[in-house]
C-alpha cells in the first residue's frame, strides 16, 4: 500500500502533542510495510531543520517539507473579515506548497491520501484534481470545539464577538471536510460520536495515538523529587494555559496546606510571559526541554487539569508510557478507555483534585499500584505498530 501523509506542522524532533501523533503515525505505516510519503509544512512557529530529522526516518518515509509563516497578524485577522473561510484554516494554504503537492501527486500513484488535521483539508480539491486515491481525515480533535469552550471563558467583547464569527466559520469547513472525504479517522470515540451525529454517511474509524513503549522508562532519576506535582503540555495551547491557571487558582493553597513542602513544576514549550512570572520558590518553571523523560523521572504526580480542549491529550499517553501517577479532569483524559482509580484518577472538584495529589504524595502503596497500573494499560492499549496495524486494515477495505 502506498499512502501520502500530509501536515500542517514538521513531526521531528516530536516535542508536542500533534507532531508526536504524526511522527508516530509514521512510523507505525513504516513497522506495517507501508510505503510513505510524508510531505508537511514547516511552519515559522514550530520550524524544525531537516538536519534534525534522522535520516534513516527521511529516507523511508521520503520526506518533504516547505516553509511557510503561518503566524497570525493584525492585518491577516483584519483581511479576514471579508472571507467566508476560516483564519484557522486558511493560514496554511498558499501556492508552494499546492505545487509540491501536485508534483508528487503527478509523480506518484497513492492509494490513501491521509490529511493530518483539518487544516490539511484546504488542499482536497487539489487532490481530487490530480489524483484517484482515497483521501482520509486524521481528526486529531474536533477543532471548533476548543474554541467554544474557549469562547465561552473570554471575558473581552470585542475578541469573544471575533473568535465567535472564526468559530462558526470553523465549524462549517469542519463540517464540509468530513463530507468531502472518503473516510475519517478520529484519535477518539468521543469525538466519533461528534462526527457521525454531524454527518450520519461518514465513514468513521476510531484510531488512538500510539507509542514505541520501548522508548518510554518507569525509572526514576537518583535526583527524584518525591513532594512534587507536574504539569507538562505546548503552553502556547490556551487549554493549557487555562489549565495551569485553574489549578493555581483552586488547588494549590490547598495542596500546601497539606503538604508544606510540595513543589509544583510547570513544563513545555513557548511558555508565555504571563506564567513564566508565576515563578517562586516553589513553582518551577521548565521550558523547552531537550529530553521528555527528564520531566517524567524527575516529578512524581502528573497533573492534567484541563477544563477546555477537544481530542486526545498525547502528554497522559506519555505519562501512562512512564508508568506515572497521574491525577485528571475527566475531560482531560477524554477518549482513552481508562478506569479511574486503577489506572489513573479522574476529577473534577478542586477539593476531591487536592485529595487524591496529597493521597498519592503520602502512600507509597497506593503510588505504587497507580504507576504499575499506568503502564500495564499503556503495554495493553497503546502498542504503536499494533494500532496502526488497524489503520492499515481499515485503509485495506477502503481501497
Amino acid at each position: 500500500m502506498r499512502v501520502l501523509q500530509l501536515c500542517n506542522k514538521a513531526p521531528y524532533p516530536a516535542n508536542d502533542g500533534s507532531s508526536i501523533a504524526i511522527y508516530n503515525m509514521a512510523q507505525g505505516l513504516l513497522a506495517n510495510q507501508v510505503e510513505l510519503h510524508l510531505l508537511t509544512i514547516n511552519t515559522k512557529k514550530h520550524f524544525k531543520s531537516i538536519k534534525e530529522t534522522p535520516k534513516d526516518f527521511v529516507k523511508k518515509s521520503n520526506y518533504q517539507a516547505v516553509f511557510k509563516n503561518t503566524n497570525t497578524s493584525f492585518f491577516g485577522l483584519i483581511r479576514n473579515l471579508f472571507s467566508p473561510k476560516s483564519y484557522f484554516e486558511s493560514r496554511f494554504y498558499f501556492p508552494e506548497f499546492e505545487t509540491a503537492l501536485i508534483k508528487k501527486l503527478q509523480e506518484t500513484s497513492f492509494d490513501v491520501i491521509q490529511l493530518e488535521g483539518l487544516f490539511m483539508a484546504c488542499y482536497i480539491e487539489t487532490i481530487r484534481k490530480n489524483s484517484n486515491a482515497k483521501i482520509v481525515l486524521r481528526a486529531h480533535n474536533i477543532e471548533h470545539l476548543i474554541w467554544e469552550r474557549h469562547i465561552s471563558a473570554e471575558k473581552n467583547p470585542l475578541k469573544k464577538a471575533y473568535l465567535s464569527l472564526q468559530k462558526a466559520r470553523l465549524k462549517n469547513s469542519e463540517i464540509r471536510a468530513f463530507k468531502n472525504v472518503d473516510g475519517i479517522i478520529p484519535i477518539t470515540s468521543v469525538d466519533e460520536k461528534w462526527i457521525k451525529r454531524a454527518v450520519p454517511n461518514s465513514l468513521c474509524k476510531t484510531i488512538l495515538t500510539g507509542i514505541n513503549l520501548s522508548d518510554y522508562s518507569t525509572q526514576k532519576d537518583p535526583n527524584f523529587i518525591k513532594n512534587s506535582v507536574f504539569f507538562f503540555g505546548s503552553m502556547d495551547w490556551l487549554p493549557n494555559q487555562q489549565a495551569v491557571y485553574w489549578f493555581l487558582h483552586n488547588c494549590w493553597e490547598l495542596t500546601l496546606k497539606e503538604v508544606p513542602e510540595c513543589n509544583f513544576i510547570i513544563a513545555g514549550r513557548n511558555i508565555p510571559r504571563h506564567i513564566k512570572q508565576l515563578q517562586n520558590k516553589q513553582i518551577i518553571i521548565k521550558e523547552n526541554i531537550a529530553e521528555a523523560k527528564e520531566i517524567y523521572s524527575n516529578y512524581n504526580i502528573m497533573l492534567v487539569p484541563l477544563q477546555s480542549g477537544s481530542g486526545l491529550r498525547i502528554k497522559i499517553v506519555e505519562g501512562l508510557a512512564h508508568g506515572k501517577a497521574i491525577v485528571s479532569t475527566d475531560l482531560g483524559a477524554e477518549g482513552i478507555p481508562i478506569q479511574s482509580n486503577e489506572n489513573i484518577f479522574l476529577v473534577n472538584e478542586p477539593k476531591v483534585f487536592v485529595d487524591k495529589i496529597t493521597n498519592l504524595l503520602s502512600d507509597d502503596v497506593l503510588l505504587s499500584k497507580i504507576e504499575a497500573g499506568a503502564r500495564s494499560f499503556a503495554e495493553e492499549h497503546l502498542d504503536n505498530q499494533k494500532i496502526t496495524k488497524e489503520l492499515v486494515t481499515f485503509y485495506e477495505g477502503l481501497v
